[in-house]
Protein backbone atom coordinates (compact mmCIF):
# COMPACT_ATOMS: atom_id res chain seq x y z
CA UNK A 1 0.00 0.00 0.00
CA UNK A 2 2.82 2.42 1.12
CA UNK A 3 4.27 1.42 -2.15
CA UNK A 4 1.21 2.32 -4.56
CA UNK A 5 1.06 5.76 -2.69
CA UNK A 6 4.68 6.36 -3.28
CA UNK A 7 4.17 5.56 -7.15
CA UNK A 8 1.44 7.86 -6.87
CA UNK A 9 2.97 10.80 -5.62
CA UNK A 10 5.82 10.47 -7.65
CA UNK A 11 3.44 11.20 -10.80
CA UNK A 12 2.83 14.69 -9.30
CA UNK A 13 3.81 16.75 -12.38
CA UNK A 14 1.35 14.96 -14.49
CA UNK A 15 -1.09 15.39 -12.08
CA UNK A 16 -3.11 17.38 -14.41
CA UNK A 17 -2.83 15.67 -17.04
CA UNK A 18 -4.04 12.26 -15.15
CA UNK A 19 -6.89 14.82 -14.10
CA UNK A 20 -8.07 15.98 -17.33
CA UNK A 21 -7.92 12.61 -19.00
CA UNK A 22 -9.92 10.55 -16.60
CA UNK A 23 -12.83 13.92 -16.35
CA UNK A 24 -12.55 13.85 -19.87
CA UNK A 25 -13.61 9.96 -20.27
CA UNK A 26 -15.78 9.97 -17.53
CA UNK A 27 -17.83 12.94 -19.02
CA UNK A 28 -17.98 11.06 -22.48
CA UNK A 29 -19.32 7.99 -20.70
CA UNK A 30 -21.71 10.05 -19.12
CA UNK A 31 -22.35 12.09 -22.02
CA UNK A 32 -23.31 8.14 -23.98
CA UNK A 33 -25.71 6.95 -21.01
CA UNK A 34 -27.70 9.99 -19.87
CA UNK A 35 -26.88 13.33 -21.40
CA UNK A 36 -27.51 13.12 -24.87
CA UNK A 37 -29.98 16.03 -25.06
CA UNK A 38 -28.07 17.80 -21.97
CA UNK A 39 -24.81 19.15 -23.77
CA UNK A 40 -25.08 22.54 -21.62
CA UNK A 41 -24.88 20.21 -18.56
CA UNK A 42 -21.56 19.18 -19.52
CA UNK A 43 -20.37 21.96 -21.26
CA UNK A 44 -20.61 24.15 -17.82
CA UNK A 45 -18.89 20.68 -16.11
CA UNK A 46 -16.02 20.65 -18.98
CA UNK A 47 -15.63 24.17 -17.78
CA UNK A 48 -15.54 23.70 -13.96
CA UNK A 49 -12.82 20.77 -15.01
CA UNK A 50 -10.70 23.14 -16.94
CA UNK A 51 -10.41 24.99 -13.39
CA UNK A 52 -9.97 22.56 -11.28
CA UNK A 53 -6.94 21.28 -13.71
CA UNK A 54 -5.50 24.52 -13.00
CA UNK A 55 -6.14 24.80 -9.74
CA UNK A 56 -4.24 21.58 -9.30
CA UNK A 57 -1.27 22.78 -11.39
CA UNK A 58 -0.80 25.82 -9.31
CA UNK A 59 -2.00 23.68 -5.65
CA UNK A 60 1.11 21.10 -7.00
CA UNK A 61 4.07 22.76 -8.69
CA UNK A 62 5.57 19.83 -8.66
CA UNK A 63 8.37 19.82 -11.90
CA UNK A 64 10.26 16.81 -13.02
CA UNK A 65 10.97 14.01 -16.09
CA UNK A 66 8.43 10.90 -15.76
CA UNK A 67 7.31 7.99 -18.17
CA UNK A 68 11.51 7.28 -18.99
CA UNK A 69 12.34 10.91 -20.28
CA UNK A 70 9.33 10.87 -22.28
CA UNK A 71 7.46 13.85 -20.51
CA UNK A 72 9.00 16.78 -18.70
CA UNK A 73 7.19 19.67 -16.47
CA UNK A 74 9.32 22.63 -16.35
CA UNK A 75 8.82 26.12 -15.50
CA UNK A 76 8.32 26.46 -19.67
CA UNK A 77 5.73 23.94 -19.57
CA UNK A 78 4.08 25.14 -16.56
CA UNK A 79 3.84 28.83 -18.19
CA UNK A 80 2.61 27.64 -21.26
CA UNK A 81 0.02 25.10 -19.90
CA UNK A 82 -1.92 28.05 -17.63
CA UNK A 83 -2.33 29.75 -21.07
CA UNK A 84 -3.69 26.66 -22.98
CA UNK A 85 -5.83 25.62 -19.96
CA UNK A 86 -6.94 29.35 -19.67
CA UNK A 87 -7.86 29.40 -23.57
CA UNK A 88 -9.78 26.02 -23.73
CA UNK A 89 -11.93 27.38 -20.31
CA UNK A 90 -12.65 30.83 -21.98
CA UNK A 91 -13.56 29.57 -25.31
CA UNK A 92 -15.82 27.02 -24.07
CA UNK A 93 -17.94 30.11 -21.95
CA UNK A 94 -17.54 31.99 -25.23
CA UNK A 95 -19.59 28.81 -26.67
CA UNK A 96 -22.40 28.28 -24.53
CA UNK A 97 -24.74 31.07 -25.78
CA UNK A 98 -24.09 29.86 -28.89
CA UNK A 99 -23.59 26.25 -29.21
CA UNK A 100 -27.29 25.39 -29.98
CA UNK A 101 -27.39 28.45 -33.32
CA UNK A 102 -23.85 27.00 -34.36
CA UNK A 103 -25.21 23.53 -33.83
CA UNK A 104 -22.67 22.37 -31.65
CA UNK A 105 -25.34 21.33 -29.11
CA UNK A 106 -23.75 17.89 -28.86
CA UNK A 107 -22.18 16.92 -25.67
CA UNK A 108 -19.17 15.65 -27.89
CA UNK A 109 -18.05 18.81 -28.60
CA UNK A 110 -17.04 19.78 -25.27
CA UNK A 111 -15.32 16.48 -24.55
CA UNK A 112 -13.28 16.94 -27.67
CA UNK A 113 -12.44 20.48 -27.00
CA UNK A 114 -11.08 18.87 -23.66
CA UNK A 115 -9.72 15.80 -25.34
CA UNK A 116 -7.95 18.32 -27.61
CA UNK A 117 -6.65 20.58 -24.44
CA UNK A 118 -4.99 17.33 -23.12
CA UNK A 119 -3.16 16.55 -26.13
CA UNK A 120 -1.78 20.15 -25.80
CA UNK A 121 -0.56 19.93 -22.33
CA UNK A 122 1.12 16.40 -23.81
CA UNK A 123 2.49 18.46 -26.60
CA UNK A 124 3.79 21.22 -24.06
CA UNK A 125 5.39 18.43 -21.99
CA UNK A 126 6.87 16.81 -24.40
CA UNK A 127 10.24 15.74 -24.01
CA UNK A 128 10.89 12.58 -26.84
CA UNK A 129 10.39 12.56 -30.51
CA UNK A 130 7.37 9.69 -29.79
CA UNK A 131 5.21 11.79 -26.96
CA UNK A 132 5.19 14.83 -29.16
CA UNK A 133 3.71 13.00 -32.18
CA UNK A 134 1.39 11.46 -29.36
CA UNK A 135 0.29 14.49 -28.46
CA UNK A 136 0.15 16.19 -31.73
CA UNK A 137 -2.47 14.22 -32.85
CA UNK A 138 -4.33 13.95 -30.21
CA UNK A 139 -4.98 17.65 -30.54
CA UNK A 140 -5.22 16.87 -34.07
CA UNK A 141 -7.67 14.24 -34.36
CA UNK A 142 -9.72 16.12 -31.86
CA UNK A 143 -9.64 19.22 -34.21
CA UNK A 144 -10.66 17.85 -37.20
CA UNK A 145 -13.64 16.35 -35.89
CA UNK A 146 -14.24 19.85 -34.21
CA UNK A 147 -14.23 21.52 -37.51
CA UNK A 148 -16.55 19.27 -39.04
CA UNK A 149 -19.06 18.95 -36.06
CA UNK A 150 -21.76 20.67 -37.86
CA UNK A 151 -22.53 18.46 -40.31
CA UNK A 152 -25.59 19.96 -41.92
CA UNK A 153 -23.10 22.58 -43.21
CA UNK A 154 -21.02 22.12 -46.58
CA UNK A 155 -18.62 25.03 -45.21
CA UNK A 156 -17.48 22.78 -42.04
CA UNK A 157 -17.50 20.05 -43.73
CA UNK A 158 -15.04 21.29 -46.18
CA UNK A 159 -13.24 22.98 -43.42
CA UNK A 160 -12.79 19.70 -41.90
CA UNK A 161 -11.92 17.57 -45.34
CA UNK A 162 -9.17 20.35 -45.72
CA UNK A 163 -7.74 20.68 -42.28
CA UNK A 164 -7.64 16.69 -41.96
CA UNK A 165 -5.74 16.50 -45.40
CA UNK A 166 -3.17 19.18 -44.97
CA UNK A 167 -2.63 18.29 -41.49
CA UNK A 168 -2.32 14.28 -42.66
CA UNK A 169 0.25 16.09 -45.08
CA UNK A 170 1.68 17.77 -41.70
CA UNK A 171 1.72 14.45 -39.83
CA UNK A 172 3.73 12.69 -42.40
CA UNK A 173 6.87 15.58 -43.30
CA UNK A 174 6.57 15.42 -39.27
CA UNK A 175 7.16 12.02 -38.61
CA UNK A 176 9.94 11.90 -41.75
CA UNK A 177 11.82 14.57 -40.27
CA UNK A 178 11.61 12.84 -36.57
CA UNK A 179 12.67 9.41 -38.51
CA UNK A 180 16.06 10.51 -39.93
CA UNK A 181 16.94 13.18 -36.34
CA UNK A 182 16.65 9.42 -35.05
CA UNK A 183 18.83 7.90 -37.62
CA UNK A 184 21.41 9.96 -37.50
CA UNK A 185 21.76 10.45 -33.60
CA UNK A 186 20.19 7.51 -32.49
CA UNK A 187 18.36 9.14 -29.78
CA UNK A 188 14.53 10.54 -29.88
CA UNK A 189 14.27 11.91 -26.42
CA UNK A 190 15.33 16.04 -26.75
CA UNK A 191 17.33 16.85 -24.12
CA UNK A 192 19.54 14.22 -25.19
CA UNK A 193 19.53 14.73 -28.72
CA UNK A 194 21.44 17.84 -27.85
CA UNK A 195 24.47 15.93 -26.88
CA UNK A 196 24.55 14.06 -30.87
CA UNK A 197 24.13 17.26 -32.19
CA UNK A 198 27.12 19.31 -30.57
CA UNK A 199 30.28 18.17 -32.96
CA UNK A 200 28.14 16.51 -35.34
CA UNK A 201 26.79 18.63 -38.13
CA UNK A 202 25.72 16.15 -40.51
CA UNK A 203 23.62 17.21 -43.62
CA UNK A 204 21.20 14.20 -42.82
CA UNK A 205 20.14 15.92 -39.39
CA UNK A 206 20.14 19.07 -40.98
CA UNK A 207 17.52 17.97 -43.57
CA UNK A 208 15.61 15.79 -40.17
CA UNK A 209 15.49 19.04 -38.11
CA UNK A 210 14.02 20.66 -41.64
CA UNK A 211 11.16 18.64 -41.87
CA UNK A 212 10.07 18.44 -38.29
CA UNK A 213 9.89 22.12 -38.14
CA UNK A 214 7.96 21.76 -41.27
CA UNK A 215 5.90 19.85 -39.18
CA UNK A 216 5.58 22.05 -36.44
CA UNK A 217 5.40 24.88 -38.82
CA UNK A 218 1.86 23.68 -40.13
CA UNK A 219 0.27 23.94 -36.65
CA UNK A 220 1.22 27.19 -35.83
CA UNK A 221 -0.30 28.56 -39.95
CA UNK A 222 3.21 29.77 -40.34
CA UNK A 223 3.70 30.90 -44.05
CA UNK A 224 3.87 28.51 -46.56
CA UNK A 225 2.65 26.54 -44.55
CA UNK A 226 -0.68 28.80 -44.21
CA UNK A 227 -2.95 27.44 -46.92
CA UNK A 228 -5.46 25.76 -44.88
CA UNK A 229 -6.15 28.69 -42.36
CA UNK A 230 -8.30 30.99 -44.11
CA UNK A 231 -11.09 28.29 -45.34
CA UNK A 232 -10.77 26.04 -41.96
CA UNK A 233 -11.54 29.32 -39.94
CA UNK A 234 -14.24 30.71 -42.36
CA UNK A 235 -16.24 27.82 -42.49
CA UNK A 236 -15.75 26.50 -39.19
CA UNK A 237 -18.60 27.20 -36.68
CA UNK A 238 -17.52 30.45 -34.99
CA UNK A 239 -16.88 28.95 -31.46
CA UNK A 240 -14.32 26.58 -33.08
CA UNK A 241 -12.23 29.28 -34.91
CA UNK A 242 -12.25 31.15 -31.46
CA UNK A 243 -10.57 28.19 -30.11
CA UNK A 244 -8.99 27.50 -32.93
CA UNK A 245 -7.13 30.41 -32.70
CA UNK A 246 -5.94 30.61 -29.00
CA UNK A 247 -5.10 27.47 -27.43
CA UNK A 248 -3.61 25.54 -29.93
CA UNK A 249 -1.22 27.96 -31.41
CA UNK A 250 -0.20 28.43 -28.01
CA UNK A 251 0.64 24.66 -27.52
CA UNK A 252 2.40 24.47 -30.91
CA UNK A 253 4.50 27.15 -30.46
CA UNK A 254 5.69 26.05 -27.02
CA UNK A 255 6.45 22.38 -28.70
CA UNK A 256 8.64 24.41 -31.43
CA UNK A 257 10.31 26.65 -28.79
CA UNK A 258 10.93 23.56 -27.15
CA UNK A 259 12.29 21.47 -30.12
CA UNK A 260 14.89 24.23 -31.20
CA UNK A 261 16.06 25.34 -28.14
CA UNK A 262 16.70 22.00 -26.16
CA UNK A 263 17.32 19.61 -28.92
CA UNK A 264 19.06 21.70 -31.11
CA UNK A 265 20.61 24.90 -29.31
CA UNK A 266 24.39 23.85 -31.19
CA UNK A 267 22.52 23.94 -34.57
CA UNK A 268 20.86 27.20 -33.28
CA UNK A 269 22.85 29.25 -37.02
CA UNK A 270 21.00 26.54 -39.29
CA UNK A 271 16.95 26.71 -37.36
CA UNK A 272 17.67 30.78 -37.33
CA UNK A 273 17.53 30.65 -41.09
CA UNK A 274 14.41 28.71 -41.09
CA UNK A 275 12.74 30.67 -38.35
CA UNK A 276 13.80 34.18 -39.70
CA UNK A 277 12.24 33.24 -43.06
CA UNK A 278 9.13 31.46 -41.68
CA UNK A 279 8.82 34.74 -39.39
CA UNK A 280 9.22 37.06 -42.62
CA UNK A 281 6.78 35.59 -45.07
CA UNK A 282 4.01 35.29 -42.26
CA UNK A 283 4.76 39.06 -41.94
CA UNK A 284 4.59 40.21 -45.05
CA UNK A 285 1.54 37.84 -46.90
CA UNK A 286 -0.50 38.12 -43.69
CA UNK A 287 -0.19 42.26 -43.77
CA UNK A 288 -0.93 42.26 -47.69
CA UNK A 289 -3.56 39.42 -48.02
CA UNK A 290 -5.80 40.23 -45.32
CA UNK A 291 -6.35 43.85 -47.23
CA UNK A 292 -9.32 42.46 -49.56
CA UNK A 293 -10.49 40.42 -47.42
CA UNK A 294 -14.49 41.58 -45.89
CA UNK A 295 -15.26 38.28 -43.64
CA UNK A 296 -13.90 38.87 -40.21
CA UNK A 297 -13.03 35.41 -39.98
CA UNK A 298 -11.43 35.29 -42.88
CA UNK A 299 -9.73 37.93 -41.93
CA UNK A 300 -8.30 36.79 -38.37
CA UNK A 301 -6.93 34.03 -40.36
CA UNK A 302 -4.56 36.42 -42.06
CA UNK A 303 -4.37 38.07 -38.84
CA UNK A 304 -3.21 34.95 -37.07
CA UNK A 305 -0.58 34.56 -39.41
CA UNK A 306 0.66 37.75 -39.41
CA UNK A 307 0.74 37.43 -35.40
CA UNK A 308 2.90 34.11 -35.59
CA UNK A 309 4.98 35.56 -37.57
CA UNK A 310 5.37 38.72 -34.78
CA UNK A 311 6.03 36.04 -32.07
CA UNK A 312 8.52 34.10 -34.09
CA UNK A 313 10.33 37.52 -34.59
CA UNK A 314 11.39 36.59 -30.97
CA UNK A 315 12.26 33.18 -31.46
CA UNK A 316 14.74 34.09 -34.46
CA UNK A 317 16.72 35.26 -31.81
CA UNK A 318 17.53 32.13 -30.40
CA UNK A 319 18.19 33.93 -26.97
CA UNK A 320 16.36 33.30 -23.76
CA UNK A 321 15.41 37.04 -24.24
CA UNK A 322 13.70 36.43 -26.88
CA UNK A 323 11.69 32.96 -25.80
CA UNK A 324 10.85 35.66 -22.99
CA UNK A 325 9.38 38.09 -25.37
CA UNK A 326 7.59 34.99 -26.97
CA UNK A 327 5.69 33.83 -24.19
CA UNK A 328 4.40 37.15 -23.01
CA UNK A 329 3.79 38.02 -26.66
CA UNK A 330 1.24 35.13 -26.63
CA UNK A 331 -0.22 35.83 -23.07
CA UNK A 332 -1.36 38.64 -24.84
CA UNK A 333 -2.18 37.57 -27.74
CA UNK A 334 -5.12 35.11 -26.86
CA UNK A 335 -6.44 37.75 -25.18
CA UNK A 336 -6.82 39.87 -27.67
CA UNK A 337 -8.38 36.99 -29.86
CA UNK A 338 -10.60 36.08 -27.12
CA UNK A 339 -11.75 39.53 -27.18
CA UNK A 340 -12.79 39.98 -30.90
CA UNK A 341 -14.47 36.50 -30.96
CA UNK A 342 -16.58 37.81 -27.57
CA UNK A 343 -17.62 40.49 -29.89
CA UNK A 344 -18.56 38.22 -32.71
CA UNK A 345 -20.99 35.99 -30.78
CA UNK A 346 -22.10 39.16 -29.25
CA UNK A 347 -23.41 40.46 -32.23
CA UNK A 348 -26.25 38.71 -33.04
CA UNK A 349 -29.28 39.75 -35.41
CA UNK A 350 -33.11 39.85 -34.64
CA UNK A 351 -33.27 37.04 -37.20
CA UNK A 352 -31.02 34.93 -35.45
CA UNK A 353 -27.96 34.96 -38.06
CA UNK A 354 -24.20 36.45 -36.18
CA UNK A 355 -22.12 38.97 -37.82
CA UNK A 356 -19.68 37.35 -40.37
CA UNK A 357 -18.72 40.58 -42.44
CA UNK A 358 -17.05 43.67 -41.91
CA UNK A 359 -20.09 45.80 -43.94
CA UNK A 360 -22.45 44.32 -41.22
CA UNK A 361 -20.92 46.00 -38.35
CA UNK A 362 -21.67 49.38 -39.75
CA UNK A 363 -23.06 51.96 -37.40
CA UNK A 364 -22.50 49.56 -34.65
CA UNK A 365 -21.38 52.49 -32.26
CA UNK A 366 -24.83 53.70 -32.70
CA UNK A 367 -26.41 50.77 -32.04
CA UNK A 368 -23.79 49.16 -29.09
CA UNK A 369 -21.61 51.64 -28.39
CA UNK A 370 -19.66 48.82 -25.43
CA UNK A 371 -19.66 46.10 -27.57
CA UNK A 372 -17.96 49.22 -30.58
CA UNK A 373 -15.56 50.29 -28.23
CA UNK A 374 -14.11 47.07 -27.27
CA UNK A 375 -13.85 46.03 -30.84
CA UNK A 376 -11.83 49.56 -31.30
CA UNK A 377 -9.79 48.50 -28.16
CA UNK A 378 -8.66 45.08 -29.92
CA UNK A 379 -8.17 46.52 -33.01
CA UNK A 380 -5.95 49.09 -31.51
CA UNK A 381 -4.28 46.25 -29.59
CA UNK A 382 -3.75 44.32 -32.72
CA UNK A 383 -1.95 47.21 -34.51
CA UNK A 384 0.40 47.96 -31.50
CA UNK A 385 -0.51 51.21 -30.81
CA UNK A 386 0.66 52.26 -27.11
CA UNK A 387 -0.16 52.12 -24.52
CA UNK A 388 -2.20 48.91 -24.88
CA UNK A 389 -1.41 45.34 -24.84
CA UNK A 390 -0.49 44.83 -28.18
CA UNK A 391 2.49 47.61 -28.29
CA UNK A 392 4.48 46.08 -25.30
CA UNK A 393 4.28 42.49 -26.82
CA UNK A 394 5.45 43.62 -30.27
CA UNK A 395 8.07 45.74 -28.41
CA UNK A 396 9.48 42.41 -26.57
CA UNK A 397 9.99 40.78 -29.60
CA UNK A 398 12.03 43.63 -31.48
CA UNK A 399 13.79 44.43 -28.62
CA UNK A 400 15.12 40.84 -28.81
CA UNK A 401 15.79 40.70 -32.55
CA UNK A 402 17.53 43.97 -32.42
CA UNK A 403 19.64 42.84 -29.16
CA UNK A 404 20.45 39.61 -31.46
CA UNK A 405 21.43 42.16 -34.38
CA UNK A 406 19.04 40.90 -36.32
CA UNK A 407 18.22 44.63 -37.61
CA UNK A 408 16.35 43.72 -41.25
CA UNK A 409 14.06 41.60 -39.52
CA UNK A 410 12.98 43.93 -36.60
CA UNK A 411 12.36 46.92 -39.60
CA UNK A 412 10.08 44.28 -41.47
CA UNK A 413 8.09 43.65 -38.64
CA UNK A 414 7.69 47.45 -38.15
CA UNK A 415 6.28 47.82 -41.65
CA UNK A 416 4.23 44.89 -41.51
CA UNK A 417 2.52 46.57 -38.23
CA UNK A 418 2.02 49.72 -40.45
CA UNK A 419 0.76 47.41 -43.42
CA UNK A 420 -1.34 45.64 -41.31
CA UNK A 421 -2.90 49.29 -39.59
CA UNK A 422 -4.82 49.54 -42.77
CA UNK A 423 -7.44 47.23 -42.24
CA UNK A 424 -7.98 47.03 -38.66
CA UNK A 425 -8.39 50.64 -38.79
CA UNK A 426 -11.03 49.76 -41.25
CA UNK A 427 -13.23 48.01 -38.86
CA UNK A 428 -12.98 50.87 -36.86
CA UNK A 429 -13.86 53.43 -39.27
CA UNK A 430 -17.32 51.28 -40.40
CA UNK A 431 -18.49 51.10 -36.85
CA UNK A 432 -18.03 54.38 -35.95
CA UNK A 433 -18.43 56.46 -39.44
CA UNK A 434 -21.07 54.54 -41.62
CA UNK A 435 -24.71 54.92 -41.04
CA UNK A 436 -25.89 51.28 -38.76
CA UNK A 437 -27.65 48.76 -40.95
CA UNK A 438 -28.26 45.96 -38.46
CA UNK A 439 -30.46 45.58 -35.41
CA UNK A 440 -28.95 43.08 -32.56
CA UNK A 441 -30.47 41.32 -30.17
CA UNK A 442 -28.86 41.97 -26.15
CA UNK A 443 -25.39 40.37 -25.95
CA UNK A 444 -25.70 37.45 -22.83
CA UNK A 445 -23.82 38.00 -19.74
CA UNK A 446 -21.28 36.04 -19.96
CA UNK A 447 -19.96 37.52 -23.06
CA UNK A 448 -20.63 40.90 -21.85
CA UNK A 449 -18.26 40.02 -18.64
CA UNK A 450 -15.24 38.22 -21.11
CA UNK A 451 -15.67 41.81 -23.17
CA UNK A 452 -15.47 43.61 -20.13
CA UNK A 453 -12.24 42.33 -18.72
CA UNK A 454 -10.64 41.48 -21.65
CA UNK A 455 -10.55 45.06 -22.83
CA UNK A 456 -9.75 46.29 -19.19
CA UNK A 457 -6.56 44.30 -19.13
CA UNK A 458 -5.36 45.47 -22.68
CA UNK A 459 -6.08 49.07 -21.62
CA UNK A 460 -4.30 48.92 -18.17
CA UNK A 461 -1.90 46.33 -19.27
CA UNK A 462 1.04 48.25 -18.22
CA UNK A 463 -0.06 49.15 -14.93
CA UNK A 464 -1.77 45.79 -14.00
CA UNK A 465 -0.19 42.50 -15.44
CA UNK A 466 2.83 43.95 -17.07
CA UNK A 467 4.94 43.31 -14.12
CA UNK A 468 3.64 39.63 -13.07
CA UNK A 469 3.30 38.44 -16.58
CA UNK A 470 7.19 39.43 -17.33
CA UNK A 471 8.26 37.72 -13.98
CA UNK A 472 6.55 34.76 -15.28
CA UNK A 473 7.84 34.47 -18.56
CA UNK A 474 11.21 35.21 -17.70
CA UNK A 475 11.08 32.36 -15.14
CA UNK A 476 9.33 30.31 -17.87
CA UNK A 477 12.49 31.26 -20.58
CA UNK A 478 15.20 30.53 -17.68
CA UNK A 479 14.04 27.39 -17.44
CA UNK A 480 15.20 25.58 -21.14
CA UNK A 481 18.62 28.18 -20.87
Amino acid sequence: MTSDLSSFAALAPAYPELLLAVGAVVLLLAGVLFSRERSTGLSVISIVLLVAVIAVAIWQPAEGVLFNGGFIVDGFARYMKFLVLGGSAVTLILSTSAAKPFGLDKFEYSILVLLATLGMMVMVSANDLMSLYVGLELQSLALYVVAALRRGDSRATEAGLKYFVLGALASGLLLYGASLVYGFTGLTQLDQIIGAVTGHRSVGLIFGMVFLLAGIAFKISAVPFHMWTPDVYEGAPTPVTAFFSTAPKVAAMALIIRVVTVSFGPLTHDWQQIVVFLSIASMVLAAFAAIGQNNLKRLLAYSSIGHVGFALVGLSAGTAVGVEGVAVYLAIYITMNIGFFAVLLSLRTADGSYVETIPQLAGLAQKRPFVAGIMAVVMFSFIGLPPLAGFFAKWQVFLAAIDAHLFALAIIGVLASAVSAFYYLRIVKVMYFDEPTTDFVAAPAELTAVMAVTGFLLVTYFFTVSSPLYAAAHAAAGSLF
